[in-house]
């Protein structure tokens, strides 16, 4: 499951864990703890940043705040490689003597880590939280797995669009306000700027490619009483697939070069001027100031198929979690509150620029920081999620999606034949994991 770099950090470890999942741990036995002790030590995982002095100080006050309410407890907290996450955090399944009582982790990751065994249902504890009422609903959705909760959301990502305004003012051209208008104004950019892509595009860049797939109205699979099935051969996922694919070519993003390319990418083409406009987030305005377009760009929402409409963009991002081998379960969650509350979520938007999971929260950043308008604009919008299965971590892993893309730029395979492979590999997937 891998995430994004932030605003604050060019490229941050933190958000490669929420934006794409990865390969999850083996069923394990149940290991819930049969104590709930009120004092001792809880061990925390949380995952380490590029630069991590300012969540680190951030941390630490959360952890004064808890300790402090709790006179005979103290909190130990080790910052984890996002490397080398999927290991441990299978190991922790596996040992719950080594395991610690709270976890940061991927969004993506939820139901895997729920089907394993791993994560604490808090679902009467997260309804009694006051904090709660405000949680966005895609970011409650990404603790949510069979309508029960299994965490508290960190932060979250998203994505819109780049522009640059001193290419746009020199061609004579508006930010576009439809999708046919995006291909176009790319195409137009690339005739005129042979130098430059029109709009940076990436065959690896899944989460870039799926705001075309949703606003053609389709699914990547759709959900009946528990279980799941690939829609991305539907009629409807094909005309997003043929929007995004139709990108890669001479005429916009050469398929040589785009093809092998992933979200990363396309934002250091963008930010090096080698792009007119990238599918960016909230989490790579620091790498796009620190670039040679500093002052020169701007950012609006993904527009979607009609004019003025904003595309559904994927929420990334990362939760907070209670393992159900903590034998400090009500200490464990009450820590967990501690860390994902409105005034330290408030203060790491302020150190790190991670977006609140809270919608008023974040309409009070976005209010102070003007360039994070677009990004709450699309959240607002109806942002949208992977599936809540724990198949997603497999498919995510076997780069099910992204070799699709791949397949139809190189012209090995058309969109209907490659999506239909695509969609058994899922199936698959899904069947396996009922």
């Amino acid at each position: 499951m891998k995430l994004r770099s932030r605003i604050a950090v060019p490229v941050t470890a933190f958000v490669l864990a929420g934006l794409t999942a990865t390969a999850c741990a083996p069923q394990t036995s149940d290991n819930s703890s049969s104590k709930d002790e009120k004092s001792g030590t809880l061990r925390v995982w949380l995952f380490q940043e590029v630069n991590n002095d300012p969540k680190k100080k951030i941390v630490d006050e959360a952890i004064a705040g808890f300790t402090k309410k709790h006179k005979d407890t103290k909190v130990e907290v080790e910052y984890i490689p996002v490397e080398t996450r999927a290991q441990r955090i299978k190991a922790a399944f596996n040992d719950p003597k080594s395991a610690p009582d709270v976890i940061e982790y991927g969004n993506t990751d939820t139901a895997g880590y729920v089907k394993d065994g791993g994560l604490a249902d808090v679902t009467k504890e997260f309804g009694d939280w006051a904090d709660a009422k405000d949680t966005d609903p895609t970011a409650k959705q990404s603790v949510t797995v069979g309508g029960k909760v299994y965490g508290a959301p960190f932060f979250v990502g998203v994505r819109a669009l780049y522009y640059r305004t001193d290419v746009f003012k020199e061609l004579g051209l508006k930010p576009p306000t439809s999708q046919a208008e995006l291909i176009a104004t790319a195409k137009q950019i690339r005739k005129a700027k042979p130098n430059l892509y029109g709009l940076a595009v990436g065959g690896t860049y899944l989460y870039g490619a799926m705001p075309f797939i949703w606003s053609n109205g389709g699914e990547i699979a759709t959900e009946s009483g528990g279980k799941y099935k690939a829609a991305i051969n539907s009629p409807e996922a094909q005309k997003g697939i043929t929007a995004y694919t139709s990108l890669f070519g001479d005429d916009n993003c050469p398929a040589a070069k785009c093809a092998t390319m992933g979200g990363n990418a396309t934002v250091t083409a963008f930010a090096s001027g080698t792009a007119a406009m990238a599918i960016g987030g909230d989490f790579s305005h620091a790498a796009v100031e620190a670039g040679s377009v500093k002052g020169k760009y701007a950012v609006v929402p993904l527009p979607g198929i009609k004019s003025g409409e904003i595309a559904p963009a994927f929420a990334g991002g990362n939760n907070i979690g209670v393992l159900k081998s903590s034998s400090h379960r009500t200490l464990a969650v009450d820590l967990m509150k501690s860390f994902a509350d409105k005034n330290i979520q408030r203060k790491l938007f302020d150190a790190m620029g991670f977006l609140p999971t809270y919608t008023d929260v974040r309409n009070e950043v976005a209010a102070k920081q003007p360039f994070v308008k677009p990004f709450v604009d699309t959240l607002a919008s109806g942002a949208k999620f992977v599936p809540a299965s724990s198949a997603w971590g497999q498919i995510d892993a076997s780069t099910v999606l992204p070799t699709m893309f791949q397949e139809i730029v190189s012209g090995k395979k058309n969109v209907g034949t490659a999506a239909d492979d695509a969609a058994k590999k899922m199936d698959a997937a899904f069947s396996a994991a009922n």
